[in-house]
């Protein structure tokens, strides 16, 4: 037993020696496509529910840290825009690779694919032609990363609405293929079928959104 014993911490020590690096890529990290939605459809719980559950998942990675911040636009009295809440980059992955530099860049010349668009833990999403497809991100956004504006409802009732089949949300490809009306755009490809959690699986998504680290 008192042989085990030296062994079984020397097993610790590299254990721990080999969390390290991971541990410390993590907490450099400033952007990251979420693992799992709340599980609420598109009723996020507004913004700041948006936020809290980009914050624990960067939390739970030991990237908690930094202010996390949902991309994602709202509609009507106090609408916000995608692009004025996530900083002024530049923005990089949980592999240490810079999507962009900064706004300009996100949104007209990044290098957001299917395999630097990682999630917090540093995996990829399933995308078009993966089973099941999950590719559709909320975003509630133009091109340029401001809010959809007109008479219909874009941001699932401002991230408030699991409605089945009523509403709507404009979602990007973070693949950067698939159809609509900018079927290569990771922000603002087309609308969903509804906000419900059903909806949103209907058309290619599982209620998925990207953070930000604003600072």
């Amino acid at each position: 037993m008192k042989k085990m014993l030296p062994l079984f911490g020397a097993a610790l020590l590299v254990s721990f020696a080999a969390a390290s690096p991971a541990q410390a890529q993590a907490a450099d990290m400033t952007f990251f496509l979420t693992s799992a939605g709340p599980g609420d459809g598109a009723n996020l719980g507004g913004l700041e529910g948006a936020d809290a559950h980009c914050q624990s998942l960067a939390a739970a990675v030991g990237a908690g840290d930094k202010m996390w911040r949902a991309y994602l636009s709202t509609t009507g009295e106090g609408g916000v825009n995608a692009r004025d809440r996530i900083g002024a980059g530049p923005w990089q992955n949980a592999a240490g690779v810079v999507v962009a530099r900064d706004l300009d860049v996100l949104h007209y010349e990044n290098n957001l694919t299917k395999e630097t668009v990682l999630n917090e833990q540093g995996g990829m999403t399933n995308g078009r032609g993966d089973t099941p497809n999950q590719h559709d991100i909320l975003t509630g956004s133009y091109l340029d990363g401001t809010a959809v504006d007109g008479d219909g409802d874009t941001t699932c009732g401002n991230w408030m609405s699991n409605a089945d089949g009523e509403g709507s949300a404009m979602v990007g490809h973070f693949d950067r293929t698939g159809g609509g009306a900018n079927p290569n755009s990771w922000n603002s490809a087309h609308g969903s079928r509804g906000c419900s959690q059903a909806n949103l699986q209907a058309t290619g998504g599982n209620g998925y959104f990207y953070c930000f680290a604003a600072n």
